[in-house]
């Protein structure tokens, strides 16, 4: 299988597991779940690829986008469709980073980052993190340092995904500030 073909085959399962799951053929539960098998059938009727090659997309997908249990499989998080992860409050480090465009910050600003069409704002646990994910923005972009321990000292809570990415369904502005020398 090609990485071109290997690409395309996670993109259309992140969509269908967050987003159409109806477009696929799939009926999500409650907490995003679908049977394997009913995604097997929907991903080998469009793409020319192996059962092999299926899980070899889902075990190995760098950003561990996919959870899969026993004879089912989901998204681990990111999902525009309505789902309950059934994730339990977790204690986020003090300091979480979210990476983004340059051209966002003004609204940032004023308004914090809001989740917008998704479930939750996703945070990462390191600058690095965030710089692969603002890189995939077009133009200039920058990390902004989140005070997750003064959130939670405040009240908010914070969810921790299941391949690693810290969410919450809100950060006002007063607990962001930019990385300095983070933007590009």
């Amino acid at each position: 299988m090609t990485a071109k073909i290997k690409t395309e085959v996670s993109k259309f399962m992140s969509y269908a597991l967050r987003h159409a799951p109806d477009e696929a053929g799939l009926s999500l539960d409650s907490e995003g779940w679908v049977a394997f098998a009913d995604l097997e059938a929907a991903i080998l009727s469009r793409f020319d690829i192996s059962p092999a090659d299926l899980l070899d997309v889902i075990e190995n997908n760098p950003k561990k986008r996919f959870t899969l249990e026993g004879h089912r499989i989901r998204a681990a998080q990111g999902h525009s469709v309505d789902v309950d992860l059934a994730l339990a409050p977790a204690v986020p480090p003090a300091r979480l980073f979210h990476g983004t465009s340059l051209e966002n910050w003004a609204s940032i600003r004023e308004q914090g980052l809001k989740k917008m069409v998704r479930h939750h704002v996703h945070l990462s646990v390191d600058e690095e993190t965030a710089n692969v994910v603002a890189a995939r923005r077009k133009g200039a972009h920058i990390i902004l340092a989140i005070d997750a321990a003064r959130m939670v000292s405040d009240g908010s809570s914070f969810f921790l995904s299941e391949n690693g990415v810290w969410l919450t369904d809100h950060v006002p502005s007063l607990y962001i500030s930019i990385v300095e020398g983070a933007a590009s």
